[in-house]
């Protein structure tokens, strides 16, 4: 659904180009936010679900064998019913488990308990451990590098190779992403590459839902080549040490080094890119999003979108029945759309100057993008005055100023369940939005889209200057599909430092004994000491959400482990399947981490079932380590439906649904398994 971003660029909006303008955010003085919308209130779904966990958790407590279990199963209990049902964010809620966990030291005596189920000089230990600190490591590095425009030569690279053939290009996208992905997080390895792909879409002729699905299934595999490569593999080393903090000295684990899962992690890429080459014309969608407009922008976005908009100029005479109104009270109605004003030698536009409640007079030009049908129909309504051409707004709309452009909602965006007119999108963002294209529909003016709440993978189609998108393309809110735009955003001299401090950090983690965290982290200030980055761009590039559900989830690890819930779990488990054969109860394990992850965070799962697993393993006489890597790899098994961070990224840009997702994703995720348990029962 987004092919053309780059010739986003070169047509001039003042020509033939319409677009739609979100309301701007109120500014503190001028404007006051409407009402903010109740927190906590539970959906009947969410109501039921709670009455069912916590009929469950009652139940726990006349079987399980001690109180210190009851009460660690009903947090893990209220673990998963937070993430499952999304009652709170996975980081609010991951958070409030720590905090609680906390306050056992202090209600102790009143749950029956001798001390709290954590000890609390050690509650904050995960916000130091190596874990976090690799992951915020390993996000700098990836921005350092993307900042130096080093995508832009991949993309270069893949068109000159890869010509427009799909069995040709998705090998070579879908691979180049995966070794991207192990050394970056999975989402941000695909949310780099997303422009990527739809600049080769759009020269290529090929449907975005075509390229999409395989570039997103393989940055999720990718992360499985490397130990740095996904966020519960970072974490694995950790939880092994936890988990030995319990074990006798002859069932220590030893740690897994950098490499240790790459023969994994490269059968799991190799599979997925030959199943969509081979089977992909059977399971991809065959949208018509291809380069039908490959060389003129507003086709694309005609053809796409099916925005027939024009921009138009037009003047309110004195006396006007317009006189005294807000943009407020015509654009919903009248289908129009309007951009910029300008009287008295005054010129409003962009960012902080237009919103909904900016009055009309007589004498006010207005820009206006609205298809030529709605525009003449609002003319004669108020008597206006419609210019023959752009002249007022000429040079602010030139091409080489602003124009039109697609953005996705990621996963992630504090914008996530509001509406454009509850953040006054146009004002605070400079943008203005066109249409809006979800599961499929492209939505357009006086279909309520300012209303609507956004979803992770909407793409919005926005008019917007250029300096407006490029500082959009530092807000971690959107996703900037379009590219390719007159902006002083790179900094490829700085290519050479970026390229020196990465092949540093690596070195180090392969050939010196320096904690993972300590060399990532060395990569990380050299680009900023050497200016590949500046200090703020990378406190940005960090996802503090993914840091806080990191570290606050790891004490809740620890007492799974040290209440001897973890044990508990695992007997139960072997009581059912501990008779067969070792590699079937591995391959029970990783079915177990497969569902978990499909409605929980994959980070969530591999905390919560490596300690199970461990102690499967060793009363199955297995080797615990190689369980706990398991569930790690397992938890990456993501594509049965659109959960997982990347899928959500991809579904907006490529119009897929649902059913897309379980079609591919279905034969995907039993390939998976497959793969992984041949692979892992021949290495170790």
């Amino acid at each position: 659904m987004s092919n053309a971003p780059e010739q986003a660029a070169e047509a001039p909006l003042g020509e033939s180009t319409p677009e739609r303008v979100t309301e701007p955010a109120p500014e503190p003085a001028t404007e006051t936010a409407p009402p903010a919308k109740p927190r906590f209130v539970l959906s009947p779904k969410q109501l039921i679900a709670a009455a069912l966990f916590a009929a469950l958790a009652f139940y726990m407590t006349s079987v399980v064998p001690s109180i210190e279990v009851a009460w660690v199963t009903g947090f893990l209990l209220l673990t998963i019913y937070l993430f499952a049902f999304e009652v709170v964010g996975v980081d609010v809620a991951a958070a409030t488990i720590m905090v609680l966990l906390g306050l056992t030291s202090l209600f102790a005596p009143a749950m029956g308990l001798s001390q709290g189920l954590v000890d609390n000089n050690h509650l904050f230990d995960g916000f130091a451990s190596n874990a976090v600190i690799s992951i915020i490591a390993v996000m700098i590095i990836g921005a350092g590098l993307d900042k130096t425009g080093v995508m832009s030569k991949v993309a270069a690279f893949i068109l000159k190779v890869g010509g427009t053939t799909e069995t040709r290009i998705i090998p070579i996208i879908s691979s180049t992403v995966a070794i991207i992905s192990s050394f970056m997080q999975n989402v941000g390895a695909a949310a780099l590459f997303l422009p990527v792909v739809a600049r080769i879409s759009a020269r290529s002729g090929l449907p975005m839902s075509r390229l999409l699905m395989p570039m997103g299934f393989c940055a999720i595999l990718g992360g499985t080549v490397t130990m740095v490569g996904s966020s519960p593999l970072i974490l694995l080393n950790d939880l092994i040490l936890t988990s030995n903090k319990a074990l006798p000295a002859e069932q220590q684990m030893e740690t897994w080094s950098l490499f240790s899962v790459t023969p994994v992690g490269l059968a799991l890429v190799a599979a997925g890119i030959l199943y969509f080459v081979l089977a992909g014309r059977f399971v991809l969608p065959t949208g018509s999003k291809g380069g039908a407009s490959k060389d003129n922008a507003m086709t694309y976005f005609r053809d796409i979108y099916g925005l027939d908009y024009e921009l138009f100029e037009v003047e309110v005479p004195e006396g006007s029945a317009l006189d005294g109104k807000h943009l407020d009270d015509i654009e919903h109605q009248d289908k129009i759309r309007v951009i910029a004003s300008a009287t008295g030698g005054t010129l409003k536009h962009g960012q902080g100057a237009i919103s909904r409640d900016t009055g009309i007079g007589g004498g006010v030009v207005l820009g206006i993008i609205a298809s030529p049908k709605n525009l003449l129909e609002f003319v004669d309504k108020y008597e206006l005055d419609l210019h023959s051409s752009i002249e007022v707004f000429g040079e602010t709309f030139a091409a080489t100023k602003s124009g039109v452009a697609e953005v996705v909602i990621p996963p992630g965006s504090n914008l996530i369940g509001k509406s454009a007119r509850d953040v006054w999108m146009r004002k605070t963002f400079g943008i203005a939005m066109v249409a809006l294209h979800r599961d499929g529909e492209t939505l357009h003016e006086g279909e309520s889209i300012r209303d609507m709440p956004l979803k992770a993978g909407d793409t919005l189609v926005v008019h917007t200057s250029w300096d407006a998108l490029a500082r959009l393309q530092k807000d971690r809110n959107f996703v900037v599909v379009t590219t390719e735009f007159p902006h002083e955003e790179l900094r490829p001299q700085k290519v050479l430092y970026a390229g020196i401090f990465f092949s540093i950090a690596l070195s180090m983690v392969l050939f010196t004994d320096l904690r993972l965290s300590v060399a990532l982290l060395t990569g990380a200030i050299g680009m900023i000491l050497s200016g590949v980055l500046k200090i703020e761009e990378a406190y940005t590039a960090v996802s503090w959400k993914t840091v806080f559900l990191l570290a606050s989830l790891i004490p809740l690890g620890l007492a799974v482990e040290t209440s001897g819930t973890a044990k508990w779990i695992a007997e139960q488990t072997l009581s059912v399947v501990g008779t067969m054969p070792i590699w079937v109860i591995q391959a029970a394990v990783a079915v177990l981490a497969t569902f978990f992850t499909l409605v929980m965070s994959n980070v969530g799962a591999t905390v919560l079932l490596v300690p199970l697993a461990v102690n499967i393993a060793i009363g199955a006489g297995a080797n615990p380590a190689v369980f706990a890597l398991t569930v790690a790899i397992a938890t990456s098994n993501s594509f049965l439906i659109p959960t997982h961070q990347v899928n959500a990224l991809i579904m907006g840009p490529a119009g897929y649904r649902v059913p897309d997702f379980m079609r591919a994703g279905g034969i995907m995720t039993i390939l998976f398994l497959v793969v992984m348990m041949l692979m892992m029962n021949l290495i170790f």
